[in-house]
C-alpha cells in the first residue's frame, strides 16, 4: 500500500491501481481467496490490465473487460481459460446476467459473481452449440475438476485465510435469499449450528475418511440435508449446553446447500483463533440491534477496553452483561497470546501451551448475561475459538445474587475479580423499577447535594426507577476486589450533566477515574446515536498507586466506520491505545487530543468528558495574549456589556396559526435568519412574548441545544426583529456597542477558535448536545489593535447590509411581477402569500 490513498497495490500484478470500493472490498479480497483458499498460483490470474472477452462471436476486439480471469496454466491465452469473476454490478440478478454474458463466447467453463458482501458460482455447459447456466455450490480447488466439488476427505481440509469474507457472503446471501426466515438472530443461531456441524465433523473424522459437511456439484438437496441432519443429531448431544435438544436445521435446501459449500474446504478447527472470532462477529453483530440497550461493540473498541484493563494469566475476569462474548472472547486471546509467549520461553511443546491456555479459560473467565439467547451465543463463541464456555450464565446480573442459580451464585464470587469489562445496556427508556432490587444499591437511592458541606449525601429514600447502565457501575465495583480495574463504556452523559454528579461522586468515593476515551458518535450507529465513552476505573485498595490523581484522557474523531457502519479508511482509537500505552508503561506523552493527562485538582464541577479539556484549544488560547486580548463572555455578562438570554416554546398546535415567523434553530445559517412560513404564529402570541423576548436589531442569535448547529449564530437585522424564537437558542445582546460593538462580537463568536470552544462545551444529552451556561466560560479572542477591530466591523456590516439590500430587492422584484398586487405587506410578506 502506497502513501496515496488513491492508490493501491493490486494483489496478483503489484501494480498501483485506483483506489476504488469495488477494487478494495471485491476485487481484492477474491483475487486473495484464490490465492490463500483456492491455492491458484499467481501466474495463473490476470487482473490488471483486465482480461477481456467476446461481447458475440464477430468481436474481433473484446467489448468486456473482466474482474479476474483465471487460467489452466500461465500462458494466459483464450484458448487456456478457466474462470471468470465479474465484481462489478452490485445486485445478484445483474451479476449472474453479466456473467453469463462474459462466459457466452468465452472457453471459460466457470463463472463468479461477487460484490464483496455475495457470492454466486455457476457452471457452463453447451448443448447444440447453446450456452446452459447452473449453479453450483463452490468452484474448484487448483488442480481438481467440478466433479471433484464436494468429495473432500478430512485430509483436504485446509486452514482458512479470508474466513471473515467467506462468512460474510454466507451471511448476506440467507439474508436475501433464505425462505422463512427473516430475524437475525434466527439467522445467527442457525450459522452457529452449522458451525458446530463443522468443527464436530472435523474433530471426529478420520484423516484418509469423507467428510459429512460437504456438498457436490449436482447433488441433490434432500441427500445435504439428511447427511446434515444425521450430523447435527450428533452435535445436540456433544455440545448439549450450548445447542439446545430441540434446535433445528431450519434453513432451507437451497440455503443450506450455499452454506455448506462455502465453508466446506475450509479447517475451522486448524485456523486461526483471530480469523475464526473475526468471521464470527460477522453474523453475530447484525443479531444484536439493541431491542434492550444491547448494542455490538466494534472490534477496535474491545481491543481498547482489553488494553485499558491488561489482563494477565493469572487475574480472574468477568463480563456481568456479556451478550454474545467479545470482550470475553478478545481477553482471553490477550491472555492466551501471553500463555504462548511464557511457554514458547520455557520449551514448553505446543500440547502443553494449548493445555494451559484451555485451563486459564475454564478457571479465569466468567460471563453473565439475562438474555437467553445472547448468553448461547456467548457459550458457542467460547466453545468455537477454545473454551471456557462454561463460565457463562444465564442470569440477570443486577438481581439479588441469592435469586441466581446454585451454579452461577459459585461461579461469581463477589470482591474475587480481579478484572470487570463490559458494555451495559443503555438507552433512555430503560429503568429497572423494582423496590426490592434498588434498596441493595447506593445508586438506587435518592441524593442530595449538601450546600454546607458541597458533597452529595445519600439518602435513605429509594428512587421511583434507576437507568440499568448506572446500576451496573456499582455491581461491577462490588465484583471487584482491592485494586481491581474496571473497563467500561459509558454514556458521556453520565460524566458530564449536571444530573449525574452525584454518580461521580459515588465512583470517586470507592474507585480512582484511570482513563476516559470519548467515542464518535458513529460508534453504534446506524442502530443508536448515542455518544459514549471507553473508562477505566480502579477500585481503592488502600494503598497509594502510581498516577493516583492523574486521569488519561483521549478524543477519537474517527472509528473506522461511518453513520451507516461502512467502513472507512480513518480510525483514532488505535492511535489513542498505543498512546495509552506508553503513557502507562514509560510515563510519556506528547499532549493532544489524541492523549494527555488532566489532574484531579484541574476537574471542573466533576466533568470527566475529555474533550471539555482538550489541550490543543488551551494551547492555541496561551498564544495570543501578545495580538489579542482573551475576554471571557461571563465576564462581560457580569459587567452589564453583554445580556444574555433565551427564547420560549409555543407548542406545535401554535405552528400556522399567522405569519409571524417562529425561529427554530434549523432557522440559523450564515449570519442570517431563515425565515420559514410554516411555523408562523399568530399576532395575538407575538403580542404576548414581544416584551418578553424583547428583540431588538443587532442582537445576535446562537443555538444552543441540537447536533451539528450549537453555536452557530446569526444577526437580527431590521427586517427581523418581528419574530418569536425558541427555548433552544441565546440571544446576546451588546449594551455598549461602544465597548464591544455587536458586529464585532458576531466575528468573534463565529471564529474557529471560539467554535473549539464551543465542540469542547457542548454535552450531550441523549442524542443532543447542549451548551448550556458554559457559554460564559467562552473565551473571546479580541484584537488588541483598534485598526483591525475597525476593519472587522466594517466587513461584517457590509455583509449585513448586503443581505438586507437582497431581501428588499427580492421582495421588489416579487411584487414587480404583478404591478399594484402587495399582498403580504412587509419586506418578507412575500414569502406568506397564498398560504
Amino acid at each position: 500500500m502506497q502513501s496515496d490513498s488513491r492508490l493501491v497495490e493490486d494483489f496478483i500484478s503489484g501494480k498501483l491501481v485506483r483506489n476504488t470500493p469495488e477494487e478494495v472490498d471485491a476485487v481484492q479480497v477474491f483475487a486473495r481467496l484464490l490465492v490463500e483458499d483456492y491455492e491458484y498460483p499467481k501466474t495463473h490470474i490476470q487482473t490488471h490490465p483486465q482480461w477481456r472477452v467476446k461481447a458475440r462471436p464477430s468481436d474481433l476486439r473484446k467489448e468486456y473487460p473482466v474482474d479476474i480471469a483465471v487460467f489452466v496454466d500461465e500462458e494466459r491465452s483464450v484458448e487456456k481459460e478457466l474462470l471468470i469473476v465479474e465484481c462489478k454490478k452490485r445486485s445478484r440478478k445483474d451479476g449472474r446476467s453479466q456473467l453469463e454474458d462474459y462466459l457466452r463466447f468465452s472457453s471459460a467453463q466457470i463463472g463468479v459473481w461477487f460484490n464483496g458482501d455475495e457470492s454466486l458460482f455457476v457452471k457452463k455447459t453447451e448443448t447444440d452449440g447453446k450456452a446452459l447456466f447452473e449453479e453450483i455450490p463452490s468452484i474448484p480447488k487448483y488442480g481438481e475438476r467440478l466433479a471433484d466439488i464436494g468429495r473432500y476427505r478430512r485430509s483436504d481440509l485446509k486452514p482458512a485465510h479470508n474466513l471473515k469474507a467467506v462468512f460474510r457472503s454466507i451471511r448476506n446471501y440467507l439474508a436475501a435469499n433464505a425462505v422463512g426466515i427473516t430475524r437475525d438472530e434466527v439467522f445467527a443461531q442457525q450459522m452457529i449450528n452449522l458451525v458446530f456441524c463443522k468443527i464436530y465433523d472435523e474433530r471426529f473424522t478420520k484423516a484418509d475418511a469423507k467428510v459429512k459437511f460437504r456438498v457436490g456439484v449436482d447433488e441433490p438437496g434432500e441427500d445435504v440435508r439428511a447427511r446434515l441432519e444425521e450430523l447435527f443429531e450428533r452435535v445436540k448431544r456433544q455440545y448439549s449446553d450450548v445447542i439446545g435438544l430441540n434446535d433445528e436445521l431450519l434453513l432451507d435446501d437451497a440455503s443450506l446447500m450455499h452454506a455448506v459449500g462455502a465453508m466446506q474446504l475450509y479447517c475451522l478447527v486448524d485456523s486461526e483463533r483471530d480469523a475464526i472470532a473475526d468471521a464470527f462477529e460477522t453474523f453475530i453483530g447484525p443479531s444484536l440491534k439493541g431491542g434492550q440497550g444491547q448494542f455490538f461493540t466494534p472490534r477496535n473498541v474491545v481491543k481498547l477496553l482489553v488494553d485499558l484493563t491488561a489482563p494477565t494469566p493469572t487475574d480472574k475476569i468477568i463480563d456481568p452483561a456479556c451478550g454474545s462474548g467479545g470482550f470475553l472472547v478478545d481477553a482471553l486471546r490477550h491472555v492466551w497470546r501471553q500463555v504462548q509467549v511464557s511457554g514458547e520461553e520455557l520449551d514448553w511443546p505446543e500440547s502443553e501451551i494449548f493445555s494451559e491456555q484451555q485451563k486459564v479459560a475454564i478457571r479465569n473467565f466468567r460471563g453473565v448475561d439475562k438474555d437467553a439467547f445472547l448468553s448461547r451465543v456467548a457459550k458457542a463463541y467460547m466453545a468455537i475459538i477454545g473454551d471456557g464456555r462454561a463460565g457463562v450464565y444465564c442470569e440477570n446480573s443486577l438481581e439479588k445474587p441469592e435469586r441466581w442459580s446454585s451454579h452461577a451464585q459459585d461461579g461469581v464470587p463477589f470482591g474475587q475479580f480481579d478484572v470487570v469489562i463490559t458494555n451495559p445496556p443503555f438507552g433512555k427508556k430503560l429503568k429497572l423499577d423494582d423496590q426490592g432490587v434498588l434498596a441493595g444499591y447506593r445508586l438506587g437511592h435518592r441524593w442530595r447535594w449538601d450546600k454546607d458541606t458541597h458533597q452529595f449525601e445519600e439518602t435513605s429514600k429509594l428512587r421511583d426507577g434507576q437507568s440499568p447502565q448506572i446500576l451496573f457501575i456499582e455491581r461491577c465495583l462490588s465484583l471487584l476486589k482491592p485494586g481491581g480495574r474496571i473497563g467500561i463504556i459509558l454514556p458521556e452523559s453520565m460524566l458530564c450533566n449536571p444530573n449525574h454528579r452525584y454518580i461521580i461522586r459515588y465512583i470517586q468515593s470507592v474507585a480512582a477515574i484511570r482513563a476516559v476515551i470519548s467515542l464518535p458518535e458513529e460508534l453504534f450507529q446506524p442502530y443508536t446515536h448515542a455518544k459514549t465513552c471507553a473508562v477505566l476505573l480502579q477500585k481503592e485498595d488502600g494503598l497509594k498507586t502510581q498516577n493516583n490523581g492523574r486521569t488519561f484522557m483521549a478524543v477519537a474523531r474517527w472509528c473506522g466506520h461511518d453513520s451507516r457502519g461502512h467502513g472507512i479508511p480513518h480510525d483514532d482509537v488505535p492511535a489513542i491505545q498505543s498512546k495509552y500505552n506508553e503513557y502507562r508503561d514509560l510515563g510519556r506523552l506528547e499532549y493532544d487530543h489524541l492523549g494527555f493527562t488532566v489532574e484531579s485538582n484541574e476537574i471542573v464541577d466533576d466533568i470527566y468528558l475529555p474533550k471539555y479539556y482538550n489541550p490543543e484549544v488551551r494551547r492555541k488560547l496561551s498564544t495570543i495574549g501578545k495580538t489579542h486580548d482573551p475576554t471571557r463572555l461571563g465576564d462581560l455578562v457580569e459587567a452589564g456589556i453583554v445580556e444574555l438570554s433565551t427564547g420560549n416554546e409555543v407548542g406545535k398546535l401554535a405552528y400556522g396559526t399567522g405569519d409571524v415567523p417562529f425561529i427554530r434553530t434549523s432557522d440559523i445559517a450564515n449570519w442570517e435568519i431563515k425565515i420559514d412560513p410554516k411555523h408562523g404564529l399568530s399576532e395575538s402570541l407575538y403580542a404576548y412574548y414581544r416584551e418578553k423576548q424583547d428583540v431588538q436589531e443587532n442582537d445576535i442569535l446562537m443555538v444552543r441545544d441540537g447536533t451539528y448547529l450549537v453555536g452557530t449564530c446569526a444577526l437580527v437585522t431590521s427586517l427581523d426583529t418581528r419574530i418569536v424564537y425558541q427555548s433552544h437558542i441565546y440571544k446576546i445582546r451588546s449594551t455598549a456597542p461602544e465597548e464591544v460593538h455587536p458586529y464585532l462580537l458576531l466575528a468573534t463568536l463565529s471564529s474557529p477558535l471560539v467554535k473549539e470552544q464551543i465542540f469542547a462545551k457542548r454535552f450531550t444529552q441523549d442524542i443532543i448536545d447542549t451548551l448550556g451556561r458554559r457559554i460564559e466560560e467562552l473565551v473571546l479572542p479580541f484584537p488588541r489593535s483598534a485598526s483591525k477591530r475597525q476593519k472587522i466591523i466594517e466587513d461584517v456590516g457590509t455583509v449585513i447590509g448586503n443581505r438586507v439590500a437582497a431581501r428588499q430587492l427580492a421582495w421588489r422584484t416579487v411584487l414587480d411581477v404583478v404591478p399594484g398586487d402587495d399582498a403580504g405587506g412587509d419586506e418578507f410578506g412575500f414569502l406568506t402569500i397564498g398560504r
